[in-house]
């Protein structure tokens, strides 16, 4: 097979006519049942869920009120690339999202490359909605009296990982009573679990039943999964808008000073969450073949999504942070929480309920978003024909959607929230730089036909350079401790909790030993263990670091230097030579702004994802091109046809 092969693209025409062929033949064709309102609704069930009832309050408790510039920012970040879907999908208005757009700009290879990060994305991403569903759920049950099991609502690795961490922590001197409360449950679920041989069985079983329910509901039509996120995106925003309307009469402006308490570095922590909480909105593209008139409706549906969903973002950040101070919003229910503290008992009660049903929308939308994506892959050869099979009487890819709820469900069981919510944002952004860069590619071919909608067109020439300079100057200038040492790999000191957790029994001694020697006066009454003597220096940078520099163990706990440290920055590095890899194209083919900034702003949250993720998410690629040469490549629709 020649190398060019591997790069064979589709036409839009080609594409378009087999749609056609379809429809008139009644063949593999999906029901037409969507307007831009059901589709604004789609992106609005899928963004509006963590990000609100979540996420908002750890990103508020690191940047403090300021933290809506970042919401602006990601928002910002997300309809750049947004333009670049709405632009595809008006020029190739069928199921695939952006698995198809990348087979008409880049080829066969690139498609299944960014197909396979897909199929990661939507599975993991929907296994993460699935666990959070399930802790609000949970938690719902347990303020109306009924308390399930530890080990029957936790994953196992959440709860293995909080044993251990939990049992490091109490060998430092600290009680159970005062260990987090996410360390005490999974102490108790993994101590009070079933143990089979050497195995415990915990296993998080809500979420198992709300795939379940999710999957049925999908199998059985898109009118049915239509009107029940709409149904559900109507009841959430009544509730986002009751919080904002009664939260508002309990504003402070007090708690909004200081506006930034940590400054830009506060503001940017809260990157990957605040991302988390937009993305969603690429999954109405996997319906255009199911839109009435997808070339119009599309571009309107992700654009009003976005809209939406920021204006009710910066209003809900505004109101919790006024209502109380950022410093308590480090919770998982920040909603909630604020009115239990204002003892508002009654819209607790209706934030907790409406906290579930918004849960179950952001998954139908992403349970429904997948199995049109492996159904597009089928249809071109690249998996096995079954997955293309449309049922007969509910036209929906049936049998795709009954092997991903087998796919969501399984490890929804197991895995960790942490762990999948990072992996189903690097698939997303790696789908979003993508899209963008197959936009430039394609801006300056004539042999394509465009649709009806189309990206303004900016000249970025002079202005990315431009932005990359002014970029740099501020980095320096109000940022340069942290600029500087990035770029000579400066070492770091471990936070107190890394430090303690990661010594044994002996060590631990020492290190409580030590700090008490140099604590001088300590209560009986305080009840103090390792952990609490240590992290009471982290507010002054300069005694922590000479605190942690007499402790007695080794230098390898107490830092991170080395390749060790140099390892976690690799992703950062990469962003950078891309950028001034983009700036020489921009240059040289005069590429359009707007795509432009999508690539990199996506490609930055990319950055700052840990170098594991992007290790995970290679391994992931690793196994799909070894599907791609062993069955894909052979089986494809363009190989058949040309021999």
């Amino acid at each position: 097979m020649a190398f060019k092969d591997l790069f064979r693209k589709k036409t839009v025409q080609d594409i378009l006519k087999q749609v056609e062929k379809n429809e008139l033949e009644g063949h593999e064709s999906l029901g037409k049942h969507l307007t831009t309102r059901d589709l604004t609704a789609f992106g609005i069930a899928a963004i509006v869920g963590a990000g609100i009832f979540s996420t908002i309050g750890k990103a508020s408790f690191d940047g403090g009120p300021a933290v809506i510039f970042l919401f602006l920012f990601t928002a910002i970040a997300c309809s750049f690339a947004a333009f670049a879907y709405a632009e595809f999908a008006s020029m190739v208005p069928v199921s695939g999202s952006a698995y198809t757009y990348s087979y008409v700009a880049f080829g066969e290879l690139i498609a299944w490359i960014i197909g396979w990060a897909l199929i990661m994305e939507y599975s993991v991403g929907n296994i993460t909605v699935a666990i959070s569903w399930s802790d609000y759920f949970t938690g719902l049950l347990s303020s109306g009296g009924i308390h399930l099991p530890q080990w029957v609502q936790m994953d196992y690795l959440t709860a293995s990982n909080g044993f251990r961490d939990a049992t490091a922590l109490m060998e430092g001197g600290k009680s159970f009573e005062n260990l987090s409360a996410g360390l005490q449950d999974a102490y108790t679920a993994w101590t009070t679990s079933p143990v089979i041989g050497s195995f415990h069985v915990v296993a998080d079983l809500p979420a198992l039943l709300i795939i379940v329910f999710i999957t049925a509901l999908i199998y059985r039509g898109m009118k049915e999964s239509r009107n029940a996120s709409n149904l559900m995106v109507v009841v959430k925003l009544c509730i986002v808008l009751l919080v904002i309307a009664v939260g508002i009469f309990y504003v402070d402006t007090d708690n909004w000073s200081p506006f930034a308490p940590n400054g830009v570095s506060g503001v940017l922590k809260g990157v990957s969450a605040v991302f988390f909480a937009y993305i969603g909105f690429d999954a109405i593209s996997t319906t255009a073949e199911e839109c009435k008139n997808p070339q119009r409706d599309l571009p309107r549906g992700m654009m009003w999504a976005i809209i939406i969903c920021t204006l009710l973002y910066i209003a809900i950040t505004l109101v919790l942070t006024g209502m109380v101070s950022y410093k308590s919003l480090d919770v998982g229910d920040p909603l909630a929480f604020v009115f239990d503290e204002l003892h508002l008992k009654w819209m607790s009660g209706i934030v907790a309920v409406s906290a579930v049903v918004a849960m179950a929308s952001v998954l139908l939308v992403f349970q429904l978003g997948q199995p049109r994506i492996w159904m597009s892959m089928s249809r071109d050869g690249l998996l096995p024909k079954k997955f293309s099979n449309v049922h007969p009487k509910f036209k929906t890819p049936s049998f795709a959607t009954v092997v991903v709820g087998f796919v969501v469900a399984i490890p929804a069981l197991f895995m960790n929230l942490t762990m999948v919510t990072d992996l189903c944002s690097i698939g997303t952004l790696f789908a979003f730089v993508l899209v963008c860069a197959g936009v430039l590619a394609l801006q300056n071919r004539t042999d394509i036909p465009r649709g009806k909608f189309k990206t303004p067109y900016i000249n970025s020439k002079y202005i990315f350079p431009l932005l990359i300079v002014i970029a740099l100057v501020v980095s320096f200038k109000y940022n340069e401790k942290a600029t500087m040492g990035f770029i000579t790999n400066e070492t770091k000191i471990n936070d107190s909790e890394a430090i303690i957790t990661s010594l044994n029994k002996e060590e631990t001694q020492k290190v409580y030993d030590y700090l008490l020697s140099i604590e001088g006066k300590i209560s009986v009454s305080e009840k103090l263990d390792a952990e609490d003597l240590l992290s009471k220096y982290q507010e002054d940078e300069t005694k922590y670091a000479s605190v942690v520099a007499g402790l007695p163990i080794s230098d390898t706990v107490k830092y991170e230097s080395g390749f060790d440290l140099f390892k976690h920055k690799i992703p950062m590095w990469i962003f950078l030579f891309v950028v001034v890899g983009l700036a020489f194209w921009a240059y040289k083919e005069n590429l359009s702004l707007i795509p432009l900034l999508g690539l990199v702003c996506c490609l930055y949250m990319m950055a700052e994802l840990s170098v594991w993720n992007w290790i995970y998410f290679t391994i992931w690629l690793l196994i799909g091109l070894i599907i791609y040469f062993t069955y894909s490549r052979k089986n494809s629709k363009l190989n058949l046809e040309r021999e």
